[in-house]
């Protein structure tokens, strides 16, 4: 589970970092980031029907709520992060998701040093 003080909430904040973030996409998953002056990192998942009905799409956002726990260490304390699961993600296990989510947020790192 994720900490309640890591969810994202807010649709705004949703809004916000997918319209004016970078974005690394994934074979499974895209990775929208975005820094913010609120305090502690946020993140995000959207999980959409074209992932699978509602049992399939429970258990993928399981599975990405548990790979952003093991990230939380990594994120800068002002980064937002949305993370959008694909269709295919519903086949995906944990560790490719993981490995995923660490090569997006790698790339949407390098993307906001860029455009620095």
């Amino acid at each position: 589970m994720l900490p309640a003080q890591y969810r994202m909430t807010r649709s705004a904040e949703f809004g916000a970092t997918v319209k004016h973030g970078v974005r690394a996409a994934q074979p499974d998953i895209v990775v929208h980031a975005r820094r913010d002056v609120d305090g502690g990192p946020r993140i995000g998942l959207v999980v959409a029907k074209s992932v699978g009905t509602a049992v399939q799409r429970h258990r993928v956002a399981r599975r990405l709520r548990h790979v952003a726990r093991t990230v939380l260490p990594d994120l800068d304390p002002h980064e937002r992060i949305v993370i959008r699961a694909l269709p295919s993600s519903r086949h995906a296990i944990s560790a490719r998701l993981e490995q995923q989510l660490r090569t997006g947020l790698r790339r949407t790192h390098e993307l906001m040093e860029k455009s620095r």
